[in-house]
């Protein structure tokens, strides 16, 4: 009976964002894509393509155009309007106009009802790598997970050779979880990942760990 109860109060609903949402930090400010920042974006991909190509699925020809990144975008609104997902471009939080894009984070995969989780990707330009930006962008982005959405638990995974990458899981409060076999398409192998687990932190607060 006290299972059936608590099932009832799971949210259930999605939340409706309005794409004008920002989440900002000390270093960062993220934001949803626009049309305005595609020759941004295009120099900042072409620029890291060696730094990006190895940790993504494959590039296809037409992957720096302007109607690549047009199809992109109305994916990305269209899983913010139904809640689906939230992609976010990275911004340098300063007063430089354009504001300077380093990179994109998404929360994606979400589940409500039982589940109520959320999966984060993401990447970063080459030139602003190692700057502590993606660590601020992914605090930012569990924070916006465990209190405006409401969710439980946010998961990520990485391959297993991503140094970087797992340690920045680390230091932003992930904990591995286990090991994926061909889970992930990446750069046009089927290719095995970690995968990592952080709850919401008020599901922990004042329990001893184990």
């Amino acid at each position: 009976m006290q299972f059936l109860s608590s099932l009832l109060h799971l949210p259930v609903s999605r939340p409706r964002l309005s794409l004008d949402t920002e989440l900002v930090g000390e270093k960062t400010i993220l934001r949803a894509g626009d049309t305005v920042y595609w020759k941004q974006w295009r120099a900042l991909r072409d620029q890291s393509r060696d730094f990006l190509v190895p940790w993504e699925p494959s590039w296809p020809d037409n992957a720096l155009s302007y109607s690549f990144y047009c199809g992109l975008l109305r994916r990305q609104w269209r899983d913010w309007r139904n809640g689906k997902a939230y992609a976010f471009a990275i911004f340098l939080n300063n007063d430089a106009q354009p504001p300077v894009l380093v990179g994109g984070i998404t929360l994606g995969d979400i589940h409500y009802a039982a589940a109520q989780k959320g999966t984060i990707g993401y990447w970063m330009g080459q030139p602003y790598a190692n700057r502590g930006l993606m660590r601020e962008a992914v605090d930012v982005v569990c924070d916006f997970a465990f209190t405006r959405l409401r969710l439980q638990r946010v998961e990520a995974s990485c391959l297993p050779h991503n140094e970087p990458s797992k340690a920045l899981l680390r230091r932003a409060g992930f904990e591995e979880e286990g090991y994926a076999k061909a889970y992930l398409q990446i750069n046009g192998k089927r290719e095995d990942h970690i995968l990592w687990g952080k709850p919401n932190p008020a599901l922990t607060a004042g329990q001893p760990r184990g």
